[in-house]
């Protein structure tokens, strides 16, 4: 099988050790990808977001199958662009990838579904947004409506900053606060069948004990110690199947990988938000612990054969990831830095770049990260800082906080 893989982020690098680990897979290209990435993969270029651009990249590859890694793609109609060329695509169309690219959307999809979420007004104007704060209450949630890389959304006390980043939207959802603690779930489908993958936590505030702005993520851990026992069944029940269906019913069957971010409430889990690719970087740790060949996988979610899958394979232990943050992120990173310690094993590349006589640099916010796999999680995240450790960028930070409180049970469900 030889396969297209498209994007260039510390996701991608994970799919691309996922899928340079699976024998059926014979070639392996990726576009743009990053220096991470040319370890296992062929790079080409070309634009992400340019439908037109990345389907013939495909027939000039001879892809059998094109995994799109990022939202913008997906949003912007690449899979349609590579279906229409009759190949073989793991991602959703541009009208089900509605369900990331308009939180309106989402609600909207929910609601008809019967899932449990959070209560909600899409606002778009000043006047809209003081109601519903005002219903809601503190801590306000707002979030842009359209992508925003994961930094879309404000959680806060501050009623005035709550209504500044609304603003500065434009057109946003606010909703009431869910407590407790959060769970990522991926569930691969191909519209009708659907495979949950382990459940994750990411950490999304920028400082330890979840302090500071949100980011793009900040790390991550998998299996999680404290999760309800019947969780996966119960959102796959509750939440996955009544979506997909109401997909259906609207003519736009979802085909590849739902996100499904929970918050696990005293009320059962509640849905704080859909995605239409593989988080990052909850995919580090995820993938990390897949035995099942991740290219068999994706390429039976993309022909419609999901259903005769085999059950996936998990490797036994824990896996951790932590990432390195470029000076001034999520503000206004810095860019252009000599990385040292990046090139072995364990680290995933995000945001970096390199140069003709071969020095690392960095070149995003989210630089890079650790991530390691061990037979508890105490031991995955011990590995796991160890890899940071010894890796050199000026200015950079991480934190130090990443799955402390699972290795302690310090997660408790409320209610």
């Amino acid at each position: 099988m030889r396969v297209l893989l498209v994007g260039g982020g510390g996701r991608e690098h994970a799919l691309a050790l996922g899928l340079a680990g699976d024998p059926a897979v014979e070639a392996l290209f990726a576009a743009p990808g990053n220096p991470g990435i040319a370890a296992v993969a062929e790079l080409r270029e070309v634009t992400p977001t340019d439908p037109a651009a990345v389907a013939a990249l495909a027939v000039e590859v001879a892809a059998d199958l094109v995994v799109i890694g990022p939202e913008a793609p997906l949003v912007a109609g690449v899979a349609d662009a590579v279906r229409a060329k009759g190949i073989a695509v793991f991602g959703p169309s541009a009208e089900a990838a509605r369900l990331e690219g308009s939180k309106t959307f989402a609600k909207d999809v929910m609601t008809a579904a019967g899932v449990p979420t959070a209560r909600a007004y899409t606002c778009e104007d000043a006047a809209a947004v003081a109601h519903a704060l005002d219903e809601f209450g503190a801590p306000y949630v707002v979030k842009d409506d359209g992508l925003a890389a994961g930094k879309g959304v404000v959680v806060t006390d501050d009623r005035a900053a709550a209504e500044r980043h609304a603003a500065e939207c434009g057109r946003v959802v606010i909703e009431e606060y869910l407590s407790g603690p959060e769970v990522s779930l991926f569930v691969v489908t191909d519209g009708e069948a659907a495979v949950p993958l382990l459940p994750a936590q990411d950490f999304k505030r920028v400082g330890d004990g979840d302090t500071g702005p949100n980011t793009g993520g900040m790390g991550a851990y998998a299996p999680l110690p404290w999760a309800p026992p019947n969780l996966v069944d119960d959102v796959m029940r509750d939440v996955v199947h009544p979506t997909l269906a109401e997909l259906r019913r609207r003519g736009t069957p979802f085909a590849g990988l739902l996100y499904v971010g929970l918050a696990i409430t005293p009320s059962g889990p509640r849905v704080i938000e859909f995605n239409a690719r593989f988080g990052d970087p909850e995919t580090q740790v995820v993938l990390a612990l897949l035995e099942t060949p991740l290219g068999g996988l994706l390429h039976a979610a993309a022909t419609g054969t999901l259903g005769a899958h085999p059950p996936l394979r998990w490797r036994d232990g824990a896996a951790v990831t932590v990432v390195v943050a470029a000076d001034g992120y999520p503000a206004g990173p810095r860019t252009g830095d000599v990385i040292t310690g990046a090139d072995r094993a364990g680290i995933i590349h995000a945001g970096t770049r390199r140069d003709a006589d071969g020095t690392l640099r960095s070149a995003g916010g989210r630089v890079l990260c650790g991530t390691a796999t061990g037979p508890d999680l105490a031991a995955a995240r011990d590995a796991a800082y160890e890899l940071v450790r010894d890796v050199e960028l000026a200015g950079s930070h991480h934190r130090t906080d990443i799955a402390a409180a699972a290795v302690d049970g310090r997660i408790t469900i409320p209610g």
